[in-house]
């Protein structure tokens, strides 16, 4: 769970990784207009906010694109971690095993400490799917243009078997796996995605929140008595420094 958090955390630093090279110093690049940008909220007064603007100032249509594709992205990874967060303080799991050793899921309802609870093993499954979901998300393929080519930010590659993709079979994408919004109007997808996006943007405050309160107590006060507190690394997703140690640290 707080390895979610973390994920929803990097948007906060996008600007250090965007694509480079969007001053107005090249001819070549053409500026667009940040206010008229899809997400842009009518919260605020349909203008980026200031700092966003700085940040954003004369990019490029593909850039842009790069921080949309950015945004969403951490949006869902914090929509994940906030549902997870409550499931799991509510001590809500599955019944059978976790683990083919027998080892049953942790009881613990303290979501932080639940994630330290569970084996190294499960840990490296779990980003392992993440990366590989990472990895099929930026592939641009006959049947899906890269969003910063053209394509629609936000917008997952389906599971394509053969030659230009998986070597086998897959029953379900992950986005809409039983094609129920296959028919679905344009104008509908757009309003869905306005949806998600604000409702990202309000996850990512939410997660943050519950591990800050978590991890230094009065912070948050609305939450104040309702979360555990926690006093390990909410940031560390082991117990030793995986990338470190080799160097001694």
């Amino acid at each position: 769970m707080k390895v979610a958090a973390a994920f929803s955390l990097f948007f906060a630093s996008a600007a250090a990784f965007a694509p480079a090279a969007t001053r107005k110093s090249s001819a070549a690049l053409q500026a667009v207009n940040i206010d008229e940008a899809f997400g842009v909220s009518v919260e605020t007064g349909g203008k980026c906010p200031p700092l966003g603007a700085k940040i954003l100032e004369d990019t490029t249509p593909a850039a842009l694109k790069w921080f949309q594709n950015a945004e969403i992205k951490h949006g869902r990874v914090a929509m994940f971690a906030f549902v997870g967060y409550i499931v799991h303080a509510n001590g809500i799991k599955f019944p059978w095993a976790m683990q083919m050793d027998g080892a049953a899921f942790p009881s613990e309802t303290n979501p932080p400490a639940l994630w330290d609870a569970i084996s190294d093993s499960a840990k490296w499954q779990i980003f392992g799917a993440i990366a590989f979901l990472e990895f099929w998300s930026e592939l641009s393929t006959p049947s899906h243009t890269h969003y910063m080519n053209g394509g629609k930010p936000g917008d997952f590659p389906d599971f394509v078997s053969g030659p230009e993709g998986i070597p086998h079979p897959v029953p379900f994408n992950l986005y809409d796996p039983f094609k129920i919004s296959k028919n679905m109007s344009e104008e509908t997808k757009e309003k869905r995605l306005r949806a998600e996006i604000n409702n990202g943007r309000l996850a990512q405050i939410g997660i943050l929140g519950f591990l800050a309160e978590q991890t230094t107590p009065g912070s948050v006060p609305l939450l104040s008595g309702i979360v555990q507190s926690y006093d390990g690394e909410p940031m560390a997703p082991f117990a030793t420094n995986v990338i470190g140690a080799p160097f001694g640290l």
